[in-house]
């Protein structure tokens, strides 16, 4: 049986980044379904050269990032939602996947990909989620059904869980979402090597 290997993306530099604990708790359900997990989380995106500068692509945690997006069989993006959208230091993240534009699988390309969103208050959750899926989509990627929205005025993160039942429901649906399709990938990718060595 294939062992999906699933990549984090997002976060904040701050010690109690809600975005970063929300992540992790979707990275947990999908490792107790057993997928294989690499965070990149708040601190690792703090260390990324802003795209396109002399030296980005040879950074060794843009290396890490792109290299670990090009094995991956999904993706989760989490991001704050800063002023109704994504966080600048996600979004350059993200932008650091066009070092993949000429791969045989570019950029997300048939990947499916959790979104989790943080805000404090509603207003920004909405706009930022429909932000990520804009992006996931020009990356060729496949959001899946419910991306998760956390209003961290109300839902708090203490060791690792969530005081919010209905936050870590949604967080929890992603994380298995964002599994089965990896599985889903994984099989089809294995009966499609299997076919061309009888062929």
């Amino acid at each position: 049986m294939s062992i999906p290997f699933i990549v984090g993306i997002g976060g904040t530099p701050a010690d109690s980044s809600s975005t970063e604990a929300a992540l992790r708790l979707v990275l947990a359900e999908t490792e107790r379904l057993g997928a294989r997990t690499r965070l990149f989380g708040g601190k690792e995106l703090a260390r990324l050269p802003m795209y396109l500068t002399d030296g980005a692509s040879a950074a060794p945690v843009a290396r890490e990032l792109v290299e670990a997006v090009r094995r991956a069989d999904s993706v989760i993006v989490a991001s704050p939602g800063y002023h109704g959208s994504v966080s600048g230091l996600l979004k350059n993240a993200l932008d650091h996947l066009e070092e993949t534009a000429s791969d045989p699988r570019p950029y997300l390309d048939g990947v499916p990909v959790g979104l989790v969103v943080t805000a404090y208050g509603w207003q920004a959750t909405g706009s930022t989620l429909a932000a990520l899926r804009a992006i996931v989509h020009a990356l060729r990627g496949w959001p899946t059904p419910l991306g998760a929205t956390v209003n961290s005025a109300v839902s708090r993160f203490v060791d690792g869980n969530c005081s919010d039942p209905a936050a870590s429901a949604q967080l929890a649906t992603v994380g298995q979402q964002v599994h089965a399709f990896a599985m889903l990938r994984c099989n089809a990718a294995r009966h499609l090597d299997q076919a061309t060595a009888s062929a």
